[in-house]
């Protein structure tokens, strides 16, 4: 699918780049801006079969399978545990290559002991540098992790970090609507990735 979006239009003139959208626990309803920016620009989500029980492998052997059926550039934004299945994937996968840059949105301390037992195959976090660039956004009150657990993820993946403020999970109970702050640091990452 290739975006809807204007901007990501200019930066690839041939419209060749897609949005991967990669839901974190749960997946994102109908008000996250997630769901939003696939409605409004056209954006791919990657859809996992078991979104209640998450386990980590079959979560980066989808991605995988997503990322393989096109050969256009892909740009992955990701929320909550789907920052983190970037992390783990880009460190397995041979097809890192594929991918210009990720959107890091609301990174969970998954390692952290009040974390449920549906997260606990996700420990232990993959820190591995990322090979493409990113960028880590940051809430300074979500509920997940503390703001400088965040920063320490993003420092260990060798990724630029934004903090938004008092925002919770970032997710849809934080007022965002379609968040186009978020898009415009998407489009801001993705213009630095090309120098």
């Amino acid at each position: 699918m290739t975006s809807d979006d204007p901007a990501l239009s200019r930066l690839f003139p041939e419209g060749a780049a897609r949005v991967l959208l990669l839901p974190g626990w749960l997946d994102s309803g109908p008000t996250h801006w997630q769901s939003r920016w696939e409605a409004l620009h056209g954006d791919g989500r990657v859809q996992q079969d078991d979104w209640q029980w998450p386990k980590r492998g079959d979560w980066m052997a989808r991605l995988d399978e997503v990322i393989l059926e096109s050969d256009r550039p892909t740009v992955l934004v990701a929320h909550s545990l789907g920052c983190h299945l970037v992390a783990a994937w880009a460190a397995h996968s041979a097809h890192t290559m594929r991918v210009k840059a990720a959107l890091l949105v609301a990174v969970p301390d998954t390692e952290r002991d009040d974390m449920p037992p549906n997260l606990f195959n996700w420990r232990p976090i993959v820190r591995e540098r990322l090979p493409f660039a990113s960028l880590v956004v940051i809430s300074s009150d979500d509920p997940y992790g503390s703001p400088e657990r965040a920063a320490q993820l993003a420092s260990d993946w060798g990724s630029a970090s934004f903090s938004i403020g008092d925002r919770g999970h970032i997710n849809g109970d934080s007022g965002l609507t379609d968040w186009p702050q978020g898009r415009a640091l998407l489009h801001e990452l993705l213009r630095r990735s090309d120098h």
